[in-house]
């Protein structure tokens, strides 16, 4: 039975894709940058700011990435401000997570997004502590996928991997998850396809929260 779950942030808890797009924009403006669309941040973000940034400066023209160091703080700036902007959980979260309160499981986020703007758009959502453990970018922990930002979250909580569920929205969540040896569950709720989950060999599929809920209530029946 799984005693853990450590779930990413951006199109899997939250959807945060008018804040991201929002801030990206603004920062293309300051740059006299056509923006990029809603549509188009889904598919580029995922792996850190910097290359976000990276990506929507491709997409704007500037293939050279000329402005691409000078436009990180100035998105930082903005994604400051702004990571709030028509945030909301998506259907079926809260009451996941009020599931695993009851069953006595442990809940934990990891995410690439700057550590500050993790724990400001989990804490304004859910409320200070109700997670066990909120962990953004930081300074010595490598991002997604590289498995050691999930297995510190483990050891920090006492916890063993063949324990933790694993879920995120994209390939570089499902890399990270199996990469840590997590039973690891792509949602197709988020950002990106069923397509690319899959490609990827997660242990699970899920396309609502309460899909997440049978995945644990079978586990716990098989031990």
């Amino acid at each position: 039975m799984y005693r853990l779950c450590i779930f990413d942030l951006d199109g899997t808890l939250l959807n945060t894709i008018g804040a991201l797009t929002y801030a990206t924009n603004l920062t293309l403006d300051r740059f006299s940058l056509p923006h990029v669309t809603p549509e188009q941040i889904r598919r580029i973000v995922g792996d850190g700011y910097r290359t976000q940034m990276e990506r929507a400066l491709k997409l704007a023209g500037d293939e050279a990435l000329r402005y691409h160091e000078a436009s990180l703080p100035v998105y930082m700036e903005y994604f400051s401000k702004y990571c709030m902007k028509d945030v909301a959980p998506y259907d079926g979260i809260p009451h996941l997570l009020r599931f695993l309160k009851k069953k006595g499981i442990r809940t934990a986020v990891f995410s690439n997004k700057p550590h500050a703007q993790a724990v400001e758009n989990i804490e304004t959502i859910f409320g200070s502590g109700y997670f066990d453990a909120i962990r953004g970018e930081q300074p010595g922990v490598p991002k997604k996928p590289d498995p050691a930002g999930a297995l510190l979250v483990c050891r920090e909580l006492g916890e063993t991997p063949k324990r933790c569920l694993y879920l995120g929205d994209t390939s570089t969540d499902m890399k990270t998850g199996i990469a840590a040896g997590m039973d690891t569950v792509g949602v197709t709720w988020g950002f990106r396809d069923r397509e690319e989950l899959l490609g990827c060999g997660p242990k699970y599929l899920a396309g609502h929260p309460s899909e997440v809920e049978r995945i644990v209530e079978e586990a716990a029946r098989n031990g």
